[in-house]
């Protein structure tokens, strides 16, 4: 372990053997129950990284259940996934979070002056999953569903820290190495040409304000890979922009400690690529643009910061120096480790991202409102059996897919006709 900025606990190595700790959780989540959430899109299941995913978590024996909250187009596509996640060990709720019954319940909240139903994307998909996980868990790992290099380690790793009770952790945040084999490349460009000099450069214009050096100290601020209390989940907002990672750690600024925060080194990591977007309403530099947004709103919220079109004017300026600088220091790690590097297309790709914080600072100058979703407490505030009634009908929908699977492989059977002698 080390502490970096003495803010947030890394763990660097687990320092024992897998197969003692695997152990060691199986036994503690008896007592403290876990669970695994993961969006998706019903698009997923057609790719090899969500069929990995499944099959390693047959092995997890300290995952007490497993919570899918998928986005289907039809119901055969919603049928199609309670089938593909059937072969789990653990009881598991495939949540048909755009589905009539799902839909019907954000239509009663609505009804009641709660509206869920304005949102759309992963930051719902996470909030309607954490509030089924968390009637069971005291512990929930969430990640996405195309990582490629998963396996059983990635949620032992981030629930280990919450279920060690003397550590008194209650939010654990993956961090990794971004490299692909064949060929040989860095990847996590929003991390490395944005995120990374764009902190930099806000520390520089504002300050070292505890918030900038708070996001500082993680090593891989937009690893969609956490874990994070029962008591944490509910009493969280979700971002319902895609800046929910840099959005949700402003959510745990708010509500921890720095002491009951860990970042876990989860070694080489591999998922699906985005695109960079052909306009700053897509792809990636949709991304950074509501990033920086979400960036600039937690520091006027909480560190008071009265923020300028002269300070954005700055911003870009000081930002364009630090990625440059930091590319020369990509080039050099690059050639000496043989790794494959296009230092002008990065060059490229950070100009566009520059032109991002320009936009960006003046749409978040014309309104500095953001897009979350209110925390689970509010909306039991308005329904107080939500979370109950949300498994329900996951039950009843999980309960016609396979009612209808089931009819679907006897229509297929093939019949037997005996030929009378």
């Amino acid at each position: 372990m080390d502490y970096k900025q003495d803010l947030i606990t890394t763990i660097h190595d687990l320092g024992c053997n897998i197969d003692q700790l695997d152990d060691h959780l199986t036994e503690v989540s008896q007592s403290l129950p876990t669970a695994v959430l993961i969006p998706s899109l019903y698009e997923e299941l057609q790719r090899p990284a969500l069929t990995r995913i499944r099959d390693q978590l047959t092995h997890c024996r300290f995952v007490n259940n497993v919570v899918i909250s998928l986005y289907a187009q039809t119901a055969e596509e919603y049928f199609q996934a309670v089938d593909f996640f059937g072969t789990l060990p653990q009881p598991t709720y495939v949540l048909w979070e755009n589905g009539p019954r799902i839909t019907k319940l954000l239509a009663q909240l609505q009804e009641q002056g709660l509206d869920l139903l304005q949102h759309r994307g992963k930051g719902r998909a996470v909030w309607l999953g954490l509030g089924v996980a968390s009637l069971e868990a005291a512990a929930i790992a969430l990640h996405d569903a195309d990582i490629i290099t998963y396996d059983k380690t990635y949620p032992l790793k981030l629930l280990f820290p919450l279920l060690e009770r003397e550590f008194g952790i209650a939010f654990s945040k993956a961090y990794y190495t971004r490299l692909s084999e064949a060929p040989r490349r860095m990847h996590g460009r929003v991390t490395r040409l944005f995120v990374t000099p764009l902190i930099t450069s806000l520390m520089e214009v504002f300050g070292y304000r505890d918030y900038l050096r708070y996001l500082n100290s993680y090593r891989y601020p937009l690893s969609g890979e956490f874990a994070l209390t029962r008591d944490l989940a509910l009493n969280t907002r979700i971002p319902a922009d895609w800046g929910l990672e840099v959005g949700l750690l402003a959510e745990v600024y708010r509500n921890l400690a720095r002491k009951r925060i860990a970042q876990v080194d989860l070694g080489i990591f591999e998922h699906k690529h985005q695109d960079m977007g052909t306009s700053s309403d897509k792809g990636l530099q949709k991304m950074c643009r509501d990033i920086l947004k979400s960036v600039l709103r937690t520091l006027t919220e909480t560190e008071q910061v009265a923020i300028s079109r002269d300070h954005i004017r700055a911003l870009g300026v000081k930002f364009r120096r630090e990625a440059q600088n930091l590319t020369r220091q990509y080039f050099v790690d690059a050639r000496f480790n043989g790794i494959e590097y296009d230092r002008h297309q990065e060059e490229v790709t950070l100009e566009n991202f520059e032109k991002i914080i320009l936009q960006a600072g003046d749409e978040y100058l014309e309104d500095a409102t953001g897009t979350q979703i209110p925390d689970w407490t509010r909306a039991l505030a308005v329904m107080p059996q939500l979370r109950e009634q949300l498994r329900d009908a996951v039950v009843a929908d999980m309960s016609d897919a396979r009612e209808q699977n089931e009819q679907d492989r006897v229509d297929t059977t093939p019949s037997l006709t005996v030929i009378p002698q």
